[in-house]
């Protein structure tokens, strides 16, 4: 495995454990060359899962694209990356376990939108701002009072 830091392969596993509700692996992995430390995630490959998107078009589900929508939605906010990693991986096992061929784009949505609502209210209302395409502050001040009410 490349080093991220340094591009080395010279590099050693230092700690492997089994991610918990999941099939992946993950390893604690540290550069012989520039003494540095990473995480990385083994996991088998998955059958793939068209999306279908709000205008009825399907495209193959995209695990960078989920990340980084919730990456975008944490954004300067005391989330750190492992529970973002955690939040993909579970939604990731929902995902796969409750459908076979295809999703909407919708469920995906509402599963993410259902973790970020324990983790964040900042990040759940940011990610809720681009899903549910927010026209005006009003749909912002609507969000929020749904989100102080207890109800996503």
């Amino acid at each position: 495995m490349r080093c991220p830091f340094c591009s080395s392969f010279n590099g050693q596993v230092v700690d492997s454990r089994h991610v918990e509700n999941s099939s992946a692996i993950r390893r604690r992995r540290l550069c012989l060359d520039c003494k540095k430390r990473w995480t990385t995630f083994e996991r088998p490959e998955e059958l793939s899962i068209m999306v279908i998107k709000s205008n009825n078009r399907r495209e193959p589900y995209n695990r960078a694209k989920l990340r980084e929508g919730i990456i975008r939605a944490c954004q300067k906010r005391p989330v750190s990356a492992e529970i973002i990693d955690k939040l993909v991986l579970e939604t990731e096992n929902e995902i796969f376990s409750e459908y076979i061929m295809e999703i909407p784009s919708q469920i995906i949505g509402e599963k993410v939108l259902g973790k970020l609502y324990a983790i964040d209210a900042v990040a759940y209302i940011r990610f809720a701002s681009v899903y549910r395409k927010f026209d005006d502050i009003d749909d912002f001040i609507d969000e929020i009072q749904k989100f102080k009410k207890g109800g996503s």
